[in-house]
């Protein structure tokens, strides 16, 4: 990824009200957002995926109804509208999805493991909301790469707000919730 040229630097200060900033912080943020921008439309293309499983009843459908959008014949609003994505990030952080707990949940230390999460090795941790989001495709396979960035993400922003980092950070050798319906069952 290229990084931004000046006038992109100029409209991200202007968007964000810094000033005073350097060009090479201002860099690093502008890339950090990118990220991030990444792993919103990683979302999108999760739900977007789900609708060819049940139209009726999928997460953009729902998401469509609770918002007052036809996501359903326009998943791309969850990307390219800025308030549908931000609503989408909130909803999907806050709503459990059986046999998913929120992301919410975990980081509050509201969720408790049980017997077969724990036996999954799922415990309480950044780890775990990296097996919720995205952890058919990248937990429970050994070291991955992709976790080791969302990894490195996590302890970026715990210092930029100076707040721990916790434990279990990854889930390299956690079982996959999306495979573990029939471990609930």
């Amino acid at each position: 990824m290229r990084p931004p040229g000046d006038g992109q630097l100029n409209r991200m200060a202007l968007m964000l009200g810094v000033t005073g900033i350097s060009k090479s912080k201002l860099i690093e943020e502008t890339t950090a957002l990118r990220a991030l921008t990444g792993l919103v439309l990683q979302a999108r293309n999760i739900m977007a995926g789900d609708l060819f499983k049940s139209p009726t009843t999928t997460a953009m459908g729902r998401l469509g109804k609770l918002f007052g959008s036809n996501l359903l014949s326009n998943p791309d609003l969850v990307a390219t509208d800025a308030t549908i994505s931000f609503k989408t990030a909130l909803w999907f952080s806050m709503t459990p999805q059986s046999p998913k707990p929120s992301c919410h949940a975990v980081i509050t230390g509201q969720w408790t493991p049980s017997t077969a999460d724990v036996s999954a090795n799922r415990l309480p941790g950044f780890g775990v909301t990296t097996n919720i989001i995205n952890g058919g495709a990248e937990c429970g396979l050994g070291e991955d790469n992709r976790v080791k960035d969302r990894i490195g993400f996590c302890k970026r922003y715990c210092d930029i707000l100076g707040v721990g980092y916790g434990n279990n950070l990854d889930c390299f050798n956690q079982r996959s919730l999306a495979t573990s319906v029939d471990v609930m069952k």
